[in-house]
């Protein structure tokens, strides 16, 4: 199997804000957007919204076991974990286990975000 496929369509037009879900726990602060997912693997593609003024101390840092690559569309966030400003452009391939965040930020935030459920450690 493989990630579901979509026609070229504009992520960010009003007309798709329906499309975007809250994240839970985040006080409206986060949201994402599934853009293709593999219904077997789970390996998916999302968008992550952090709106500003964002803050998620309260989920602590982060870490999957299994890796994930971040592009940073628009905005600036900071990542904790790294003591780093993160701004449109910024890229990172994680391995397994890498902690991240919590991250803060001021102005609003866009980031891509492809994961790899199929490439877990606790799989192997």
């Amino acid at each position: 199997m493989s990630k579901n496929t979509a026609t070229y369509w504009n992520t960010l037009s009003t007309e798709h804000i329906d499309k975007w879900e809250p994240i839970e726990g985040s006080g409206g602060m986060l949201e994402q957007l599934t853009l293709a997912i593999d219904s077997i693997t789970g390996d998916y593609t999302r968008l992550t919204r952090f709106k500003a003024g964002a803050d998620t101390k309260r989920f602590g840092g982060k870490s999957h076991d299994y890796p994930e690559e971040i592009y940073i569309i628009s905005g600036r966030l900071y990542d904790t974990a790294f003591n780093q400003w993160l701004e449109a452009g910024h890229f990172a391939s994680r391995p397994p286990g890498e902690v991240h965040g919590p991250f803060i930020c001021e102005e609003d935030c866009l980031v891509m975000e492809v994961s790899f459920p199929s490439q877990s450690i606790s799989s192997k």
